[in-house]
C-alpha cells in the first residue's frame, strides 16, 4: 500500500442525502454491507489520508448518521446540511466549520464502499507531487448513464465536468466518469467554492463546478484514473446495493483465498471485512462470518453455519450451526445443529453435538453435550459427559440461577438439573433424575421412581386395539415357545447343533 507522506490535510466525507431511490426509513449511508455501513467503509478508505481533522456532513436523519458516527468515528465532526442544496453547498459548510484548514482537502462521497484506502493514498499523492489545485479521481465504464462525464481540452487535460442532466447529446456519450472523489488545494477550494452558482438543471451549488472554475482559471487541475472501475461505484436503490454487496464478498473471498485459506463455494461464503480468518482453515458452502469473528488455522467452518462476532480456535470444528458472541477452543467441535448463545465459552477439545443450545456456560477441556440438551447459566468442567436430554433448568421465573458439574462427573440421560445445583467432581447422575440438591464428589444422584409393571392392562384397558391385538400376539408365541421348551424341543435343532 502506498503511504502518503505526513502533511496537512483534512478529509470531508457528503453523507447528507437521503437517498430517495432506497425507499427505506434507514438513511442511504447508513445501509450494512458486510460488516459496515456505506459511510462505514468509506471512513476506513479515508484513514490512509491521515488527516488532521475529519468532517462528515449530515442532513437526512442527522441525528441518525450522527449516533452512528460516534460508534464508528468519535473523532470525526458532523456538519449539519439543514437543507440540501448541492455538494457544493455542502462541501462549504464543511469549510466553514474548519476555518483552519490548510494543506490538501479530500472530498469523498459518502456511498462508495468499494473504495480502497490504497487508492486514496495513489490519488493524495498524484495531487500534491504535481503541486495541482484539484485532482479527480475518473473511471472508464461501459454505462455512464446517470453519472456526470469527464470533458477533456484538445491536449487531454481537464476542461470540466458535466452533470447528465445538463450534458449535451456528445458529452453523453463520453465513458469517462467523475467519481465523485476529489482532492483539493485548500486555499484555492474557498475561493471556488465562493464563486459558484445555482444556474444549472438542479438550481443547485455543484462541486464539479468548482473543477471547472479552476481549470478555467489556469489553476493545474490533474486527473487520477482509477484502476478498478468497482471501486468508484455508488449506491443508489437496493439493486446497487446487492450488486456492490457481490463485488465486495468476491473481493474478500479472493482475498482470503489468496491468503491460504480454503473457501470451497465462493459464491455462497459471505465474510464481513471485520473478519480474520487463519491460514489453512477450511470455509464450506453456504457460511457467514460477521461482525468480529476469527477463525484459527486449520479450523473447518461449514457447511451451513453462520457466526456472528464469535471465536473458533485452531483445528476447531462448526459443522451447521449457529453462534452469536461465542468462543469455540482449539481442537473443540460443534454441530452439527448447535446453537451457541452469548458468552457460551468451550474450553480446549470441548464437544457441543446435535440439536445443543448452550448460553452463558463454559465447558471445560474435553467436556461433551453430545445431543439433545440445554446448557444455560452453567459451568462444566473439564471431561465431564452430559447424556442426552439434559435440561440445566437455569430460570425459576424471577431469576436466573447457575449449575456447576464437576471434573470428569457423568450427568445420565434424561435428567434435570434445577439450580442452583452443584454435581461434585466424579459424581454420577442417574438416568432421569431431577437434581435439585447438591451432589457431593464421587457419589451417586438418583431420583426417579421405581418401576412399576401392570400386567394385562392393556388388554383390559385398551381391547380391541393395535396394541391389544399387538399384545395377544406376543402372549400366544410366548405360550407356544413355552410349549416347546417344556417337550424338550427347541426350534431350530438338528443332529449336527
Amino acid at each position: 500500500m502506498l503511504v502518503v507522506q505526513p502533511r496537512s490535510r483534512t478529509v470531508v466525507v457528503l453523507a447528507a442525502g437521503e437517498g430517495k431511490r432506497m425507499k427505506s426509513d434507514l438513511p442511504k449511508v447508513l445501509h450494512p454491507l458486510l460488516g459496515r455501513t456505506l459511510v462505514g467503509h468509506v471512513l476506513a478508505a479515508a484513514s490512509a489520508a491521515a488527516a488532521e481533522q475529519t468532517l462528515v456532513v449530515v442532513g437526512h436523519r442527522a441525528e441518525q448518521v450522527t449516533a452512528h458516527l460516534s460508534e464508528i468515528a468519535p473523532a470525526a465532526l458532523p456538519v449539519l446540511q439543514a437543507e440540501q442544496h448541492g455538494t457544493g453547498h455542502a462541501v462549504r459548510l464543511a469549510m466553514a466549520a474548519a476555518p483552519d484548514a490548510t494543506g490538501t482537502v479530500v472530498v469523498l462521497n459518502g456511498d462508495v464502499p468499494l473504495l480502497r484506502p490504497e487508492t486514496v493514498a495513489e490519488l493524495i499523492a498524484a495531487h500534491e507531487s504535481a503541486g495541482a489545485a484539484a485532482t479527480v479521481l475518473t473511471a472508464e465504464v461501459a454505462d455512464p448513464t446517470g453519472l456526470g462525464r469527464i470533458v477533456r481540452d484538445a491536449v487531454g487535460g481537464l476542461e470540466r465536468i458535466v452533470e447528465e442532466r445538463d450534458a449535451s447529446t456528445e458529452q453523453r456519450r463520453i465513458r469517462e466518469i467523475n467519481a465523485g472523489i476529489y482532492a483539493f488545494d485548500a486555499v484555492r477550494l474557498r475561493d471556488a467554492l465562493g464563486k459558484l452558482t445555482t444556474d444549472n438543471d438542479q438550481g443547485e451549488e455543484y462541486l464539479t463546478d468548482a473543477v471547472g472554475l479552476l481549470a478555467a482559471a489556469g489553476a493545474p487541475v490533474g486527473v487520477h484514473v482509477a484502476d478498478d472501475v468497482t471501486e468508484t461505484l455508488g449506491c443508489n436503490d437496493r439493486v446497487e446495493l446487492a450488486r456492490l454487496r457481490r463485488l465486495l464478498a468476491d473481493r474478500v473471498n479472493e482475498g482470503w483465498m489468496r491468503a491460504g485459506v480454503s473457501i470451497l463455494d465462493p459464491a455462497t461464503t459471505w465474510i464481513d471485512v471485520t473478519v480474520d480468518v487463519g491460514r489453512d482453515a477450511v470455509i464450506d458452502q453456504n457460511t457467514q462470518l460477521r461482525g468480529a469473528t476469527t477463525v484459527g488455522a486449520g479450523a473447518s467452518v461449514g457447511p451451513d453455519v453462520t457466526l456472528i462476532d464469535t471465536s473458533v480456535g485452531p483445528a476447531a470444528t462448526v459443522l451447521r450451526s449457529h453462534a452469536v458472541r461465542a468462543r469455540v477452543g482449539a481442537g473443540a467441535s460443534v454441530g452439527p445443529y448447535a446453537y451457541l448463545r452469548p458468552d457460551a465459552d468451550l474450553a480446549e477439545r470441548a464437544k457441543v453435538g446435535t440439536f445443543v443450545e448452550v448460553k452463558n456456560s463454559q465447558l471445560g477441556a474435553g467436556a461433551k453435550v453430545p445431543h439433545l440438551s440445554y446448557v444455560g447459566d452453567a459451568t462444566i468442567g473439564a471431561r465431564a459427559n452430559i447424556g442426552a436430554a439434559t435440561i440445566f433448568v437455569n430460570y425459576d421465573g424471577v431469576r436466573k440461577s447457575r449449575t456447576t458439574v464437576g471434573e470428569a462427573a457423568f450427568v445420565g440421560c434424561d435428567s434435570s438439573l434445577i439450580a442452583p445445583v452443584e454435581i461434585g467432581a466424579g459424581a454420577y447422575v442417574g438416568a432421569g433424575s431431577a437434581v435439585t440438591k447438591d451432589v457431593p464428589p464421587g457419589a451417586l444422584a438418583v431420583t426417579r421412581a421405581s418401576q412399576r409393571v401392570v400386567e394385562g392392562w392393556v388388554q383390559s384397558r385398551r381391547a380391541g386395539t393395535p396394541a391389544a391385538e399387538a399384545a395377544r400376539r406376543a402372549a400366544a408365541d410366548g405360550e407356544a415357545a413355552h410349549h416347546h421348551d417344556a417337550s424338550g424341543t427347541v426350534p431350530g435343532d438338528t443332529a449336527t447343533d
